[in-house]
């Protein structure tokens, strides 16, 4: 009686990259000497392999095929081992899969985040290379989907029941890996509106510089664009004159704010360039001439708060984007996710300067002259961009000069007027620091005086302090203000506060001859 053929060891499916060397192994054991023949099958064309007659097979993927092996023995007995899958990706980030990759998992598909409307289909989709090839698992809110092990989640008819938080585990026998979470909305088209868990802004306005020529719209644009933000329901951090270190820390805490669903914006107004797509902001302690390692990457900047996963990215660059100094290395910055959430918001086109405007007492920048026209329109926010843009092209001020130019990856038509729905802790970080006490205080003589906190940039305060009607038995009375020793350089008198900062002030808070008043500027430097 003839033994039959027993395939020992079968091949495994893999997922790879483009290019990615592997060798497929089959094994068998029979009762006589035993033959080995490869075959492959690419969509309904199946073939033997030429040469590939032994029971190790060395490939180079090229493009997604099916293999098998057939085992025969010397009686014309034949078995095929399984067919295996060698799936290839063809686009893969730039450093995947790790150089040490010893086939566990990696993500290269994220799902994204879907809105349906009830009855409509739903589809999430991810990715993952391995070796051998992963195994899929979706959950939704933490519980698993016993039905749903692809790649590709369907559900032919969404119920809102549907709704939740989903991601998806791929695994192998070298580990796991977790896809990002994302959020799926089920409902009426009535319920299908966009809106953001929080809204915050960080705006930078450089415009004394300590090497380079002084600017004079950033003041003014910065204050404007915070108080329209403001009435949009953003929480403004709105900040003057930053070194590098202080800009750098003004980002990182900023970013600490930034969380899952929020919209973010970055603005900045100071002298700054553009090379090869790369943008850069100047600090006011940046050297003459400057290169990139004393400036900001934007981009980096972008790159984080992405990371952070917030539904709306806006970038609002109001500066030249000249490069004088081509002979210095750029920064590296990784490729950005496509996640279809990031605006950017250029003044003006690449290699031109930005210009700023005489507006009656104050300079601005003919950017802000006309965002702050439609900043505030319910559209999405590259319509609104694009308002602006055809505003800026038919200025004569600026024609032939300056023209803006948007670059955005916005797939939803969300908008700033979106509404908020706060789901996080983020409000709870901002909590009441941003809110200015006012107090009476009572002297030793019966004297009275009211003591106010008048803000207008979050790192320039004014103290303001005026005397209530004095008791019968005091006479000419005078009321200084004075600042603690730590606390000099911050403090200007009324000599020598910034320009404008009164007028400014006038225009938002209301109040009566004042008896002394100074500024504090810089705030940033107290730590």
């Amino acid at each position: 009686m003839q033994e039959a053929i027993t395939i020992t060891e079968q091949p495994v499916s893999i997922s790879v990259p483009v290019g990615y060397s592997f060798t497929l192994r089959c094994r068998a054991e029979g009762s006589t000497l035993l033959e080995y023949q490869w075959f492959c099958q690419q969509q309904s064309d199946c073939h033997q392999i030429p040469g590939a007659t032994n029971p190790d097979l060395p490939i180079i993927a090229e493009q997604t095929q099916l293999y098998t092996c057939r085992v025969n023995d010397l009686y014309r007995n034949a078995v095929f081992s399984d067919w295996v899958k060698v799936e290839v990706h063809q686009c893969v980030a730039r450093g995947l899969p790790p150089r040490l990759w010893r086939g566990e998992p990696v993500i290269i598909l994220n799902p994204m985040e879907q809105r349906v409307e009830v009855g409509k289909p739903l589809q999430l989709q991810c990715a993952a290379m391995g070796v051998p090839a992963p195994c899929y698992q979706w959950y939704r809110n933490g519980n698993l989907l016993e039905q749903h092990k692809r790649k590709k989640l369907w559900i032919t008819h969404a119920k809102v029941s549907d709704s939740g938080t989903y991601l998806c585990c791929a695994s192998n026998s070298h580990g796991e890996h977790w896809t990002n979470a994302v959020d799926v909305h089920v409902g009426t088209c009535g319920s299908e509106k966009f809106f953001a868990t929080g809204k915050i802004a960080l705006l930078v306005g450089n415009n004394r510089y300590q090497h380079h020529p002084n600017l004079m719209a950033p003041v003014k644009d910065v204050f404007e664009l915070s108080r329209l933000l403001e009435q949009l329901g953003f929480q403004v951090v709105s900040l003057l004159d930053l070194n590098k270190a202080e800009m750098a820390t003004a980002v990182s805490q900023f970013l600490q704010l930034l969380e899952k669903g929020v919209y973010a914006i970055f603005y900045y107004a100071g002298h700054g360039y553009e090379h090869l797509g790369r943008n850069y902001m100047v600090p006011v302690d940046a050297p003459q001439p400057y290169s990139p390692e004393n400036c900001i990457s934007v981009q980096r900047i972008l790159q984080k708060m992405q990371q952070q996963q917030t539904a709306l990215n806006i970038i609002l660059l109001d500066t030249c984007r000249k490069w004088y100094n081509p002979g210095r290395a750029l920064s590296q910055v990784q490729p950005l996710e496509p996640w279809g959430n990031t605006v950017y918001g250029y003044a003006t086109s690449e290699d031109a300067e930005a210009y700023e405007l005489q507006d009656g007492e104050f300079s601005s920048g003919i950017f802000m002259k006309y965002l702050k026209k439609h900043i505030l329109k319910e559209k999405k926010v590259t319509h609104m961009l694009e308002d602006v843009l055809e505003d800026v092209g038919r200025d004569p001020l600026v024609t032939g000069k300056q023209v803006m130019e948007i670059k955005h990856t916005l797939k939803e038509a969300r908008s700033l007027t979106d509404p908020i729905r706060p789901s996080g802790a983020g409000a709870e970080r901002w909590g009441h620091s941003h809110e200015l006490p006012s107090r009476t205080l009572t002297f030793p003589c019966g004297a009275r005086a009211e003591l106010r906190f008048l803000r207008l940039f979050s790192n320039l305060m004014s103290v303001c302090a005026k005397l209530q009607a004095p008791p019968a038995h005091v006479t000419a009375p005078r009321l200084l203000l004075c600042q603690p020793p730590e606390m000099e350089a911050m403090a200007m008198q009324r000599e020598s506060r910034l320009d404008h900062v009164e007028t400014l002030l006038a225009s938002v808070y209301k109040w009566e001859e004042l008896d002394c008043i100074f500024q504090l500027c810089g705030l940033q430097k107290i730590q």
